[in-house]
Parts: structure tokens; C-alpha cells; sequence
């Protein structure tokens, strides 16, 4: 039987590099402090004898695992990829790797990977929206672990947060698309259950209705989840609908995409027999023809603030903020004035 090979050691990398072993730490640590020459003769060691240093000891010794969790609801399309992209970008920049969990817009899956996350030393939590059991953060807060939410701001909530406000947003295109002439509005949804972000579109739209003289209760709405053939579908129920209406208003892009998808199979000319919009601003946006108006969200500033925010948590410097973003609407093809 064959002898394992030995695990190389921090001493086994100083005596191939003719240095202590307080150099080579601080040439992995802080490299800074050290000479070009001698930095890499000390990597030229580490390379040769495949050495990695201890995490779990350095961890324990600086009571800190430099890990960040994010857990998001989907990765089946592009809803969180460009702000999930600046938030690893810039804790990249600031010395931390980052760990990514899908919950499938599932609320008991999410709190399991919250625990979970904690329970392997993450140092801090990226969460969507507010809409999770009080337990929840109960739990982060006994445990000692910040949490900072994205996608979302209600000033009203207590939680550190920096995102933007869906209801006031989803009001401003409503009030656009009253202003063009639009009054059989209805609105294709996402899920509002468990879901702060859907609901309070769904509401800031029934808000530009009322604020515009029209009746809420005559919006039709179709709640699906997240996913272009789910938008196809519910496009097909209402354009079913006698009268049909002039816009749909879609809960985001990736609805507004299968219904785009859905107008053209059946034959309708966008924006000329039916106006569509969505929400976002993701790089479908751009892709379907014609072009979505749709809210543009900042996601890659929120990102980059959220992961700026979240460190200042972890190390000290902040109790946490609640920082709002503005959002604008992004005017294309597929809005018309009637």
C-alpha cells in the first residue's frame, strides 16, 4: 500500500524559500510588507509544493471566515445576475470570496439555507427583499450575523437595506402609460405570496389607476411565476378577454419577453394592437423585438453598495443603512400612445 503524500506545510515552504516562517505569512497575507525579490521566491515555493494555506486556522485565529453568503430566489434567468455580478466584484476588491444559494422563491428552503450559510462561518448575508419570517432574523441577530437586503426599500423597515422602491416605481409607469391614452390596462404578475417585490408592483400599478381616476378592482391580473413560457401563457388568458386590452403590464422582463413571444405566434403587431411593458431593464430588454419599455433598475450600483454596505457591517464601521436608488423608465417599441 502506497504512503499518502504528506501535506506541505507553511515550514515546508520557508525552508525551500531560505526564509522564516513569519515571511512566508506575510508574504501570502500582506505582501506589502515584504520585497518583490522575496515575495516571489516565496510564491515560486508555494507553486512547486502545491501549498494552500490552513483556512480553517487562519479563520478561527481572525474569528472571521472572509465568506459572504447571498442567497437568491432563482438562477433560471438573468432577474439578479448583473447585480450579483457587482456584489462579487466588490468583495472580490475587498478581500472576501462569496457563496451563492438558489431557494426557488421557496421561504422554507431559503431560511435552511440561511442556517446553513451561518453554520459553515459565512460572515455576513446578501437576502432579497424583506418577506421572511421574524424568526428569521431573530436568528441572524442572536447569531451575530449581518444581513443586508437588496432589490427592494421600505423605508418603514427596520433592516439594513439598499435597493429601490417597487411600489412607487410600478406607479411611475403607470402613470406613463395613462398619460399615452391607455385605459383597458392588465397585468401580468409574478407570484405575490412570499414575494414583497411582486406585491407591491402589483399595488403600485393599482395606485397609478386610482391616482388617475381609474378603478383598481378593474385591473385583471394573471399571478405567475417567473418564467417566459408562464408570460406567453398568461399574454394568450388575456388578449382571450372581450374587451381585450389596450397594455399589458408585465411584473418583469422576463414575463414581458414570453409575452412578446405569445403576440407574434398569435398574429398581433406590437405596439399596434397591443402595447407591452415590463420591469428591470435585463438584457432581454434590448433582445426582443420590438425593444420593451420597461423600469430600469440600477442593479449593478446596488451591488456595489450593498457589498460596500455589508463589510462596513462585518467590520464595525456601520450598523447598517438603508440606502434607496432611483430607478427611471426606459421608453422602446413596445409602448404606444393610442
Amino acid at each position: 500500500m502506497k504512503t499518502p503524500p504528506l501535506i506541505p506545510t507553511l515550514d515546508d515552504v520557508a525552508r525551500a524559500a531560505g526564509v522564516s516562517s513569519a515571511t512566508v505569512s506575510r508574504c501570502l497575507n500582506a505582501k506589502q510588507k515584504v520585497s518583490k525579490d522575496t515575495h516571489d521566491r516565496v510564491m515560486k515555493a508555494v507553486e512547486v509544493l502545491g501549498y494552500t494555506p490552513n483556512f480553517n486556522a487562519r479563520a478561527m485565529a481572525a474569528k472571521r471566515t472572509n465568506t459572504i453568503g447571498a442567497i437568491i430566489p432563482t438562477m433560471e434567468n438573468a432577474i439578479f445576475a448583473r447585480g450579483l455580478q457587482a456584489f462579487q466584484e466588490t468583495l472580490h476588491t475587498l478581500g472576501y470570496n462569496l457563496l451563492v444559494s438558489s431557494n426557488a422563491y421557496d421561504p422554507s428552503r431559503e431560511a435552511e439555507q440561511i442556517k446553513t450559510l451561518v453554520s459553515r462561518g459565512a460572515d455576513g448575508l446578501l437576502l432579497i427583499g424583506y418577506d421572511r419570517d421574524d424568526t428569521i432574523y431573530d436568528y441572524l441577530e442572536r447569531r451575530q450575523v449581518p444581513a443586508i437586503l437588496a432589490w427592494a426599500y421600505e423605508p418603514a423597515k427596520k433592516h439594513a437595506s439598499v435597493g429601490f422602491d417597487n411600489r412607487t416605481a410600478m406607479h411611475k409607469l403607470t402613470n406613463t402609460v395613462i398619460s399615452m391614452g391607455h385605459r383597458r390596462i392588465s397585468m401580468i404578475s409574478g407570484i405575490v405570496d412570499g414575494n414583497d417585490r411582486a406585491a407591491n408592483r402589483l399595488a403600485g400599478i393599482k395606485d397609478g389607476l386610482l391616482s388617475n381616476g381609474l378603478n383598481p378592482e378593474d385591473l385583471q391580473v394573471i399571478e405567475t411565476s417567473y418564467e417566459i413560457e408562464n408570460g406567453a401563457a398568461a399574454f394568450a388568458t388575456l388578449m382571450a378577454a372581450d374587451p381585450k386590452p389596450s397594455v399589458v403590464m408585465c411584473g418583469n422582463d422576463v414575463l414581458a419577453a414570453g409575452a412578446i413571444s405569445k403576440a407574434h405566434e398569435l398574429g398581433l403587431s406590437i405596439p399596434n394592437d397591443v402595447s407591452i411593458t415590463g420591469f428591470d431593464d435585463i438584457e432581454l430588454a434590448n433582445i426582443v423585438q420590438p425593444p420593451l419599455t420597461t423600469v430600469h433598475v440600477p442593479h449593478r450600483e446596488m451591488g456595489r453598495i450593498a457589498a460596500q454596505e455589508l463589510i462596513h457591517m462585518i467590520e464595525g464601521r456601520s450598523t447598517g443603512v438603508k440606502r434607496q436608488l432611483a430607478i427611471s423608465i426606459s421608453m422602446r417599441g413596445s409602448l404606444k400612445q393610442t
